[in-house]
């Protein structure tokens, strides 16, 4: 089926950045007396915005994290970034078939813009996502698994809900592409597909995903 928008998520999807950064969130969620293993991570914040991680350790512990914890952490994370961010393998391809066949895409992520800016710039995929096509759970304030940010997204791109397909590697990314009544396929080169129920296909290499969309 030929889509009138395809909707990224960028971390895991165009970004490799999952196991940077939920290795240094697990770490610094131990380090504050929070003991995370890094499977731990990718299960219960992974795709998350991160009022889910204060609202999850809130909701185990009874005790808050610092007020500084956003702060810390993304300078850890953009100094990982600076290292060793990479964008996934065939991703520039993808968005290059997507702009040859006239077919609108975004980015539509529950990290905040300035996160999302960061990586797009040391990755050059701020080349492919002009003015108006970059979206974050900051613009709407309820990250996934909520639908908001993607029917934000189409929103402000002019596509009903139902002429979009979300790209999605997470589970709580899946669940809110449901939620907003779009299709969606999982990208599996991380999570197995049996983690991301109820896409219309899954898929473990970029090359594959014009198919499914154009």
């Amino acid at each position: 089926m030929r889509y009138d928008l395809v909707i990224f998520d960028n971390d895991g999807v165009l970004v490799d950045s999952e196991p940077l950064s939920n290795a240094i969130l697990a770490g610094y969620l131990t380090e504050l007396g929070h003991p995370t293993t890094y499977e731990e991570s990718l299960r219960d914040y992974m795709g998350g915005a991160m009022h889910r991680v204060h609202d999850t350790i809130l909701q185990r512990t009874g005790q808050r994290l610092p007020e500084d914890f956003d702060a810390t952490f993304h300078a850890r994370v953009f100094a990982a970034f600076a290292r060793e961010l990479t964008a996934v393998a065939g991703v520039t391809e993808v968005l290059g078939k997507l702009v040859a066949g006239g077919v609108p895409y975004c980015v539509a992520s529950s990290g905040s813009h300035e996160r999302i800016r960061v990586g797009h710039q040391k990755t050059g995929l701020d080349l492919w996502f002009g003015p108006g096509t970059v979206f974050s759970a900051q613009d709407v304030g309820r990250g996934k698994p909520a639908p908001d940010l993607f029917l934000y997204a189409a929103e402000r791109m002019g596509v009903p809900a139902e002429r979009c397909v979300v790209v999605e590697d997470s589970p709580l990314g899946v669940e809110a592409a449901l939620a907003a009544g779009m299709d969606v396929y999982g990208f599996t080169a991380m999570t197995p597909a049996r983690r991301l129920p109820g896409a219309q296909g899954y898929f473990d290499d970029m090359g594959q995903l014009p198919g499914l969309v154009m």
